[in-house]
């Protein structure tokens, strides 16, 4: 079977799974509107330079993994809404935080800044850590109990544009809240993502699961599966490159032109790509991001502000797409959730990989991240057409 869409089914969308979609947009759209904002507001606090920007909005994508070995131990031995909610609730707390620390900051002088630097350091971490489990058992558990069983991988499919869509409304309302309120609106707006997400969980009615018997404390279950490496592996490549292009997003009308890219590569999947040839999909998509690399590298006409991005947003919206189905359909049974949080993990860790080498090794330089950027692009294109799709094709279970 050479193409491989997702049909849709009217009877998914109902209330529940409508509510659960959009806390899996309010979720992460909550941790993105950082990106812009950071490198915006950490050089006014003194002594931090791109560096320390790159430390602090890469170590996000190291928190991720930190608690998902404990995923299928916290969701079989208690109600799993609880567990996403109340990790919401502490990554809050969390987000909190840095609303004292805005209004410290004057305080800091000298070496004391490095001890601003270590707390960040450190809420980021954290706050990646209660991000990833609630992600994870949002996306992996959650949206998959509110659908029949014949819904699943569309339900995971709609679930996961959902999220897509926060990757461009997340930086987006961030920088418009910080032009308007500054810091401490960021702040509030992020909780107020947050806070909306719980509410609409805490709406739903999960049906109760008894635990599974000997379900051990660490675990891959629900976490990562280890037989999609070469996916992990590829999709980490793009986003690397997608992450380090998203701080160029210093006007609005980027994120909004990514936003109108996603909404292009979701009519491109349902009338472009409905009967074409499996490969060709990702193929095109990687095409998309080198020609928008390569706009923003030779041109400096003005309509390139606004084509770049809309060419970025239909490549990542194709491949994301494409790569979630390939990670569900090489998953075996009851690997669905599995599957789900590889595909969340290797997402995330290469938009925060790229965004730390945006600021830590390229220096902002805007030559060298395009030309980095671009070599990563033409990798994970060598790599998908030679290796990735045919190892696809001969382990994939469904």
């Amino acid at each position: 079977m050479n193409t491989q869409n997702t049909p849709i089914h009217l009877h998914l969308w109902h209330k529940d799974f409508w509510l659960v979609a959009i806390a899996s947009l309010l979720l992460p759209m909550s941790v993105y509107m950082f990106v812009p904002v950071f490198p915006l507001w950490l050089p006014l606090q003194g002594c931090f330079g791109s560096l320390q920007v790159g430390w602090v909005l890469g170590i996000l994508g190291i928190g991720v993994f930190l608690l998902g070995t404990f995923c299928s131990y916290l969701v079989q031995h208690y109600r799993r809404n609880n567990v996403c909610m109340e990790s919401i609730l502490v990554m809050m707390m969390l987000v909190a935080l840095l609303h004292y620390l805005h209004r410290m900051a004057g305080w800091f002088d000298g070496n004391c800044k490095q001890w601003m630097l270590v707390f960040l350091l450190l809420q980021r971490l954290l706050m990646g850590a209660t991000f990833g489990l609630a992600q994870m058992v949002l996306g992996s558990t959650l949206v998959i109990d509110t659908c029949e069983s014949s819904h699943r991988t569309e339900a995971n499919h709609s679930s996961a544009w959902f999220a897509r869509f926060a990757l461009a409304m997340g930086p987006l309302a961030g920088l418009i809240v910080y032009r308007f309120f500054g810091f401490d609106g960021v702040v509030f707006g992020s909780l107020a993502c947050s806070a909306v997400a719980v509410i609409l969980i805490r709406s739903v009615h999960f049906p109760f699961r008894a635990p599974e018997e000997g379900v051990r404390l660490f675990s891959l279950d629900r976490f990562f599966m280890p037989q999609g490496l070469p996916l992990f592996g590829n999709l980490a490549l793009v986003m690397t490159a997608v992450g380090m292009l998203l701080p160029f997003g210093t006007e609005p009308i980027f994120f909004v032109s990514i936003l109108g890219g996603f909404l292009l590569s979701l009519l491109a999947q349902h009338f472009v790509f409905r009967h074409a040839e499996l490969k060709s999909e990702a193929i095109t998509a990687l095409l998309f991001l080198a020609a928008a690399i390569f706009m923003m590298l030779t041109s400096p006409l003005p309509v390139v502000h606004v084509a770049s991005p809309a060419l970025i947003g239909t490549g990542v919206g194709i491949f994301c797409s494409r790569f979630l189905m390939f990670f569900i359909k090489l998953s075996r049974h009851c690997q669905r959730g599995t599957a789900q949080s590889s595909y969340f993990l290797a997402s995330e860790t290469g938009i925060a990989l790229g965004l730390f080498l945006h600021f830590s090794c390229c220096q902002q330089d805007e030559g060298s991240v395009l030309v980095f950027s671009l070599i990563l692009v033409t990798a994970a294109f060598l790599l998908y057409h030679f290796f990735t799709h045919r190892w696809f094709m001969l382990h994939k279970n469904r």
